[in-house]
């Protein structure tokens, strides 16, 4: 096949999926084999109460002895059994290599490499199954794409997950990620239309490279969706997977360097469980250590493209300017959707009609969504698709790098239906459309763990710069990895403002701090506050000889708590003048003098939002609540933040409650009206 032909000295390995047989223990077998039980038992007659209920409490308490060791013993059976190579493969066969150029010719590049392929990609005298038994068994070479989906595979069981077992490795080539993952092959090709490489190569901690559309020939490939495929590869060591994607592109090795630019997308963070500060800290310490880099800066990429991609407009309802960022995402997510499902329908309609294949619950779903889907403005899709190319290649050019976070959530646990909503897919497609719809190239790159999960970023360029992102990859990964591995075993770095770089931000800190002690020395003019301050210290000094330290520190929390008003009033000034960031300033000297104000979490909750801030906004409207069950501010404002991170259902309980509080709340109203539609 042609697109094998290039590899040279290459194994292609791929076998059926089994699970391992293990022996059954029995419930207490492991513990009697381990240990000799010498108990002193009483006397019988001591042990027989005449109440019958002692004997119901002695039979309910021995049952949930039996469930709670059963339950133990079948976790410790799962963890233990393990698939045969993890349940990666649905063949494994071997193909002889090529013989390699005699000398003085250079081996050829990927030599002495094993690989793995997804089921989708032809293999000559192999029927491609697309891991479907309904296809293979209808087929005898396969013409067609396969099912694709981010759950468990229906007709051959779900591959294990090397680096988190209890949960889903990913999409559609989430078995080439087990491959690579768990150290089987050097790397693997597979396709991925709307995710499905770089999800299961976030889930499983390693590299997942999609090129730029239309680079990669797609000849021995079946199509899903022809305006979004491509055929990318994944592997654990970046020198491999720039290796393997030269052979791809067919690149020449030889290019002038650039001078790269590093953007950070702030806004999309907030989607993710990642930390903002973290991600900018590693970057920047990443390109000290190297030479061709210029300081990161950053942007609202969801702001940026509802400017620069305006046919988008007539996908979405009109936001509000805190949710404007993104709302849009969303809607180019519901483009790439339904772009997907319309082409998908043109190349299978028929034959999904026709055979009716057994399907998983949700991909299930998912497909005959696809088929019954009709499409009427076909040429509107296209024309977002165009749009956002040129958008994104604006704002990168041919030197630019854009790092947004791979996936919004960790991966969801095997057999964990309910986990999966519907707003898991729309956090995750807001940052899959991205790359998907501009055709650019992506690389997803291992970022640690977190919560016991891989996390992963994905570095971004513009459509046919592919070369320049692999050698970018190549170039910092080392130094990526050595910062991650120094923060890991760190504290935890402090919350920093978005929208600003670090030099914009310690100004305005100063600026704000400069601001705050004008206004304390105003207020100390104005209402003689130097005179009070002087009797508190009298007072306090006599009393610190006469009275308990305790009546002494409330004497000094009178004070705080003054001055803490005065710091949000400065606060409300400054958000009347539209500065939210010295707003949060202003709020946090407030916080820090008096911690039980809930009106001091609540406003700067409403600055945090202007900011785009919204993970910030919902901890401290959580924490408005917790002091005051009733603020119904805080729970519009929480709403709001959920809403923006695209939690429609916990959002609407917000707002819900807000109308118990106050039914005649006319935005509490409207927003449960708007979230009531968004999850219908």
């Amino acid at each position: 096949m042609a697109l094998l032909r290039r590899f040279g000295n290459l194994t292609l390995k791929q076998s059926i999926q089994s699970v391992a047989g293990r022996n059954n223990i029995g419930l207490f077998g492991e513990l009697e084999n381990q240990y000799e039980l010498k108990i002193q038992m009483p006397k019988l007659s001591k042990l027989i109460p005449s109440n019958p209920k002692v004997w119901v409490v002695i039979g309910v308490g021995l049952a949930g002895v039996l469930i709670l060791a059963e339950v133990q013993r079948r976790r410790i059976r799962a963890k233990n059994s393990v698939k045969e190579d993890f349940g990666a493969f649905i063949h494994r066969f071997e193909l002889l290599p090529f013989p390699q150029p005699p000398p003085p010719a250079a081996r050829l590049p990927l030599s002495g490499l094993t690989f793995a392929i997804n089921d989708n990609i032809d293999v000559k005298g192999y029927v491609t199954g697309h891991g479907s038994i309904d296809w293979k068994r209808t087929h005898e070479a396969a013409e067609k794409t396969a099912v694709v989906g981010i759950r468990e595979n229906k007709s051959y069981g779900t591959p294990t997950n090397p680096q988190n077992p209890s949960h889903i490795p990913g999409g559609s080539s989430s078995g080439s990620a087990v491959a690579v993952a768990a150290q089987i092959v050097d790397f693997a090709l597979g396709t991925d239309t709307i995710g499905c490489i770089r999800l299961p190569a976030s889930f499983c901690g390693i590299l997942g490279f999609r090129p730029s559309h239309g680079i990669v020939s797609a000849i021995g490939v079946s199509p899903n969706s022809q305006s979004l495929d491509t055929v990318g590869c994944l592997a654990s060591d970046p020198s491999v997977l720039h290796r393997v994607g030269h052979v791809l592109l067919q690149l020449n090795p030889l290019e002038p360097k650039r001078t790269r630019r590093i953007i950070i997308a702030d806004d999309l963070f907030q989607l993710s469980k990642i930390p903002l500060q973290r991600t900018v800290h590693i970057v920047s310490k990443a390109i000290e250590k190297l030479s061709g880099y210029q300081t990161p800066k950053h942007v609202n990429l969801g702001q940026y493209i509802a400017s620069n991609v305006l046919s988008l407009k007539s996908f979405h309802e009109e936001p509000t300017n805190q949710q404007s960022g993104m709302s849009i995402l969303k809607a180019l997510s519901s483009v790439m959707l339904l772009l997907q499902r319309y082409e998908f329908k043109t190349n299978h309609e028929e034959w999904i009609k026709s055979v009716k294949p057994k399907l998983g619950p949700d991909v299930s779903n998912r497909v005959w969504a696809a088929i019954n889907t009709t499409q009427e403005n076909v040429k509107s899709l296209y024309k977002v698709r165009m749009e956002m190319r040129a958008a994104l290649k604006s704002l990168l050019k041919d030197d630019g790098i854009l790092v947004i976070p791979t996936v919004a959530d960790p991966p969801p646990k095997l057999n964990s239906r309910k986990s999966i909503s519907s707003e898991f897919h729309d956090r995750i497609y807001a940052l899959l459309s991205i790359a998907t719809m501009s055709g650019g190239c992506q690389v997803t790159i291992p970022f640690g763990r977190h919560d016991d999960s891989p996390i992963s970023v994905s570095f971004i360029a513009s459509h046919g710069t592919d070369k320049f992102l692999l050698d970018t990859v190549l170039d910092i990964y080392p130094s990526l990895q050595e910062e991650i591995s120094v923060i890991s075993s760190s504290p935890p770095l402090p919350y920093t403002n978005g929208n600003m770089d670090a030099a914009e931000l310690l100004k305005e800190k100063g600026l704000c701090l400069l601001s705050f002690r004008l206004v304390i020395l105003m207020a100390v003019l104005k209402l003689r506050f130097e005179a009070l301050v002087n009797d508190l210290t009298c007072v306090m000094g006599e009393l610190a000889m006469r009275t308990s330290p305790r009546r002494t520190e409330a004497l000094r929390r009178s004070g705080g708590t003054r001055l803490a008003n005065i710091a949000c009033l400065g606060g409300n000034a400054a958000y009347k003048g539209k500065q939210w960031n010295k707003a949060v300033s202003y709020y946090t000297e407030a916080i820090k003098l008096n911690e039980t104000n809930p009106t001091y979490y609540c406003n700067r909750a409403a600055a945090y939002l202007e900011l785009g801030c919204f993970q910030q906004a919902e901890e401290d409207c959580t924490k408005a609540i917790s002091l005051d069950k009733k603020n119904v501010k805080a729970y519009l404002r929480r709403g709001t933040a959920k809403e923006s991170l695209l939690f429609y259902r916990e959002a609407l309980q917000d707002f819900k409650y807000a109308l118990v509080l106050e039914p005649q709340n006319k935005a509490a109203s409207l927003a449960e009206k708007r979230l009531r539609k968004l999850i219908s």
